[in-house]
């Protein structure tokens, strides 16, 4: 491939990084919109979508620029096995980032719910405050803040209160 070929097709590339990032904007904003989810959640996943559309966007240009390949296949094998492990590792970062993502699209709650999650030493039962990329923040009975980690809030059975159950209690 000429020169000039390679950057008609880096100009291609770019357009229609643009475009599916464009496109992914609008998605996940009707998507947060439709399930009431707020604007900055929907930012936390959108960035990461970016991200992994960003990492395909240069491994292609790198091909089309014409890079050795040979040597990007150790490094890229490296990260796939500490990818791998990360996403074994319970209390791992990733682990939370991938929890969260999710959370997005398959947690039946929002916030302002009032759910219980049942824990078997000790259950945590209030409103839903915030759900971050790391985190889902629940404000208990007492006024404390629980921060529940991503990752745990999908292992952990989660009801919706509502009717009696939704009053909370008053500390006593």
């Amino acid at each position: 491939m000429t020169t000039w070929e390679s950057f008609g097709v880096t100009l291609l590339l770019l357009l229609g990084h643009t475009l599916v990032r464009g496109l992914i904007h609008k998605s996940l904003m009707a998507l947060g919109q439709s399930r009431q989810v707020s604007e900055n959640r929907v930012l936390y996943v959108e960035h990461v979508f970016h991200f992994l559309l960003g990492c395909a966007t240069l491994l292609i240009l790198a091909g089309v620029w014409g890079l050795d390949f040979s040597r990007l296949v150790v490094l890229a094998s490296s990260f796939f096995a500490v990818l791998g492990v990360a996403m074994v590792a319970q209390w791992s970062i990733l682990s939370n980032i991938t929890a969260s993502i999710t959370i997005f699209f398959a947690f039946p709650y929002k916030i302002g719910d009032r759910i219980r999650i049942l824990d078997k030493d000790d259950s945590v039962t209030g409103i839903i405050t915030e759900i971050g990329l790391f985190y889902v923040r629940v404000r208990d009975d007492n006024g404390d803040l629980v921060t529940y980690p991503a990752n745990l809030i999908l292992q952990k059975p989660v009801r919706r209160l509502e009717g009696k159950e939704a009053e909370p209690t008053q500390p006593e």
